[in-house]
């Protein structure tokens, strides 16, 4: 099984797609995610509380401030806008793919887990997740 999701994004932060990714969940095995973009990322986090995800996004955004900020002088590769180079390096230091037990159809995620594509770029795109599972 290979499926592509499209994800919608509208700018820097966290979108959540678990229920997209549960819905491809069939027997047991492992899921596999993997975004198709080098300015942006996956990971598994916290779906709870709204504001683990507004402190992540803060959090990264001070770590790796846009190229026109003055400590971030030495980039080059800055014609693509002050925000691009940024999604680089956030998309290097973060996970592209994700690995999920799945049982019984379901993902075997805790109790408060949710999977997320953080996007890194200021303007929208549509993003595309492939997934797979083998087992």
């Amino acid at each position: 099984m290979a499926e592509i999701l499209q994800i919608g994004t509208s700018g820097p932060g966290l979108y959540e797609f678990t229920d997209r990714a549960a819905a491809l969940a069939k027997g047991d095995g492992v899921m596999t995610l993997f975004v198709r973009h080098t300015s942006c990322s996956l990971f598994i986090q916290e779906n709870a509380d709204p504001e683990v995800r507004s402190d992540l996004n803060e959090f990264f955004r001070r770590l790796v401030p846009p190229s026109d900020d003055p400590s971030m002088s030495y980039l080059t590769h800055t014609y693509e806008g002050p925000d691009d180079m940024p999604a680089h390096i956030k998309a290097a230091l973060l996970p592209v793919s994700l690995s999920i037990p799945v049982i019984s159809g379901r993902l075997a995620l805790g109790t408060w887990q949710g999977i997320y594509l953080f996007e890194h770029r200021a303007r929208p795109h549509r993003r595309e997740v492939v997934v797979t599972q083998s087992g």
